[in-house]
């Protein structure tokens, strides 16, 4: 049995959100209207902030669990990515209790040991205002690779998402996510079978989508599929500055049109995957975090997803690391960068986002590379992230209003000066704070002076 999280090192060193993180006063999730964004039954807009525990089902007591979950809502994430039938011999290796989840390995006999500790794990998040990104398995269970222990056929898979959607149709906190970092192309009859089976569980209550491999998006196999919600891309972990942006905008322009995100960017503590193995390891840090999820979100992005490399796999010292995992879990629960994705969550709550679009025309220059820059706007406000402290120029008149009030936002401490207003027209330049080289990342905001917007990001 994995031991337990030292008390000493689960201090919140954050001033904690507000509790909940999400209020389901609100109603259940779906679609906008204009099919960009989610939003509650009552139309209050819903900005995906997540984290990956993909094992926190599987390895982790209930104390931690808990401790876990509470660091995540003092952080402002709103959505714990986790799987039910995990990766690492999550068919025969026990829980923290001694249970496995099924009968057998049969998926049409869950063992209800196993998810008694998944409902507790649930029903806590949903205490603490957290949905639960669900994947009733992950992928390896279906589609073989590396002789993994495929179990699902379409028509036990149907059984299976209706167990699973029964169970839980009572759970506000749910967003069914299929799928789990592999290919669909010559499975996709069992995915469709899961989902159907999910939906006459839950009667639909759920939103669903599906978690592709490395550089790929749902929307590259399953996008016309009636039973996906949304698109889940995952720009991956093999280098530095990858332009996930192109990803969502690819996604962005499908039709019909869907929502998308970046559900798995590159992790923070993550070693560069795309290395030659003679060079040093260099490992993700806080500003790639940010730069991913600003370039995402930026891009046309309904949300963002953060992941830590131990934590996904709550390694421990007495387990094996995968991927050259350097630190135990809860050594890296306080990473700079758990801290800075609040802040984008903040800023784009601060605007009135579902008429928010991705614009790079408001930009004179746009940059390459590390350097691009990358802009959105609704109708009386624009943002622009810059990666590097270098001057942007922005051409006028791209939101409302004859003057525009102006501000520097900081993505790592989420306060913002203010820098007077200027005339809407013409070309406008800004030089951001003094920085220079990797990490000294900015955002410009600039509102319509007449709609008398406070101040972006922090209250």
């Amino acid at each position: 049995m994995p031991r337990l999280l030292p008390a000493i090192l689960v201090a919140v060193t954050c001033a904690a959100a507000p509790l909940p993180s999400v209020d389901f006063r609100h109603g259940d999730l779906r679609v906008s209207e204009n099919h960009r964004f989610l939003v509650h039954t009552d139309g209050t807009p819903f900005f995906y902030l997540g984290d990956t525990a993909w094992e926190i089902f599987h390895r982790l007591n209930r104390e931690d669990a808990e401790k876990y979950l509470e660091n995540r809502r003092q952080k402002g994430f709103n959505v714990i990515q986790s799987v039910v039938l995990a990766e690492f011999d999550g068919l025969n290796a026990p829980n923290a209790f001694g249970d496995k989840p099924l009968i057998g390995n049969d998926p049409t006999t869950p063992n209800e040991a196993y998810f008694k500790h998944v409902d507790w794990v649930v029903n806590t998040a949903r205490s603490k205002g957290m949905y639960i990104g669900m994947l009733p398995t992950w992928a390896d269970k279906v589609y073989s690779r590396n002789n993994s222990p495929v179990i699902f056929n379409a028509e036990n898979a149907r059984v299976y998402g209706r167990f699973l959607g029964a169970r839980y149709k009572d759970a506000p906190n749910i967003i069914w996510i299929l799928g789990g970092d592999r290919p669909a192309p010559g499975v996709e009859a069992v995915w469709r079978a899961m989902a159907e089976g999910l939906k006459e569980g839950d009667g639909g209550r759920h939103l669903k989508t599906f978690h592709p491999n490395g550089r790929h998006s749902s929307g590259d196999w399953l996008h016309d599929e009636p039973w996906l919600d949304f698109n889940m891309l995952q720009s991956g972990h093999a280098s530095k500055d990858f332009a996930n942006y192109d990803m969502i905008t690819k996604d962005y322009q499908r039709m019909p049109v869907k929502p998308v995100f970046d559900g798995e960017p590159r992790y923070d503590d993550h070693p560069v995957m795309g290395r030659p193995v003679d060079q040093p390891t260099i490992w993700f840090d806080d500003f790639d975090t940010r730069q991913a999820a600003y370039w995402a979100v930026f891009a046309g992005a309904f949300g963002h997803t953060y992941g830590v490399h131990p934590i996904w796999q709550f390694l421990t010292p007495d387990r094996k690391p995968v991927n050259r995992a350097r630190h135990n879990w809860y050594d890296d629960l306080d990473l700079p960068a758990a801290f800075h994705l609040h802040h984008l969550r903040l800023l784009m709550e601060s605007r009135p986002f579902l008429t928010r679009v991705p614009d790079q025309s408001i930009l004179v220059d746009a940059g390459t590379g590390p350097e691009h820059l990358q802009a959105t706007r609704g109708q009386d406000y624009l943002f622009v992230y810059t990666p590097f402290s270098k001057k942007l120029v922005v051409n006028g008149g791209k939101i409302s209003g004859k003057r525009v009030r102006a501000w520097w936002f900081d993505p790592r401490t989420g306060v913002a000066k203010n820098l007077g207003t200027r005339t809407n027209e013409g070309q406008l330049d800004f030089t951001p704070p003094a920085g220079e080289g990797r990490g000294h990342d900015w955002v410009l905001v600039l509102d319509d002076e007449a709609k008398h917007f406070k101040a972006p990001g922090k209250p």
